[in-house]
């Protein structure tokens, strides 16, 4: 994705006198803008909707909405943690934040299962079935999202690696025989760790088949995914919603344990009498 504020500055003498009023405003208050809308940022810097909506023509993009997302990318990777939390305030406001945020996280799965590359997901699938070994690697909050789809893999295959670690020379100890037989899954969202494009880029550079869940085309590990499976996460505070990586997870889980069911059953035959042995559940509920 190109540095649009790069852009932005770079072309302000080209502008005209109202699309310079627009370009000061958003250098300096590129967190405020990505959410307004093009009546409301307008009327801030005192030019005319359509003058805002030409602007981001301009600029190469098809309309406003473009636009603005683009400045909401932005805000997304480049904001502190604080910045984040004034931006969260500013769009929840005071009212019902139960219902702002589970409306809005359904939103997000609605917008991820619209958006999702279908052929991506049963390529994934495949490739996981067929992995020699699999690694899961997922960094800070995304550690979360790899340990929930660790176990449930491990539940249908001994060949599961989950890569935890706060060391990068730890984790290279971990990925370094990975091969061409191997696959990685790579969560990753904003702010993105590097650990991560590390790791993914020494995965593609050994010829094992990489995973990437993340949010977007520009995220840093997608021009390395042989398959990319994105999720919307929209900022919901100073962490991003996961709802819809969880549920992408959820369903690659789904889809391997129906795509290896006859193994699959035997193993929980196993693991069931295993439990049962070592009393590992409370047999006294419902």
């Amino acid at each position: 994705m190109r540095n649009l504020l790069s852009d932005i500055e770079a072309r302000m003498p080209t502008f005209s006198k109202g699309q310079k009023l627009i370009s000061n405003y958003i250098l300096e208050n590129y967190d405020k803008a990505a959410y307004m809308t093009a009546s409301k940022l307008g009327k801030i810097v005192h030019v005319s909707e359509s003058t805002v909506v030409r602007f981001a023509i301009e600029l190469g993009f098809a309309g406003y909405p473009e636009f603005q997302h683009a400045l909401q990318e932005i805000v997304r990777t480049k904001l502190t943690a604080a910045q984040r939390m004034e931006v969260t305030n500013t769009l929840i406001g005071d009212g019902d934040i139960l219902s702002k945020i589970l409306i809005g996280d359904a939103e997000k799965i609605k917008r991820t299962l619209d958006e999702i590359d279908r052929d991506a997901f049963d390529t994934a699938v495949k490739r996981l079935a067929n992995a020699k070994n699999i690694y899961i690697l997922g960094f800070r909050a995304s550690s979360s999202l790899a340990g929930f789809l660790a176990h449930g893999l491990r539940m249908i295959s001994d060949n599961v690696r989950f890569i935890q670690t706060t060391s990068g020379s730890e984790m290279f100890e971990q990925i370094m025989s990975i091969g061409e037989d191997d696959v990685m899954v790579a969560i990753s969202f904003p702010r993105y760790s590097k650990r991560m494009i590390n790791a993914v880029n020494f995965a593609k550079h050994a010829g094992a088949d990489v995973i990437a869940i993340t949010d977007s085309t520009a995220s840093p590990i997608a021009p390395a995914a042989d398959q990319l499976l994105l999720a919307k996460s929209d900022m919901a505070s100073f962490a991003d919603s996961l709802v819809a990586p969880l549920s992408i997870i959820n369903a690659l889980i789904v889809a391997l344990s129906r795509h290896k069911q006859d193994e699959l059953r035997v193993r929980l035959r196993q693991l069931e009498e295993i439990w049962d042995e070592y009393d590992v559940y409370d047999k006294n509920q419902g």
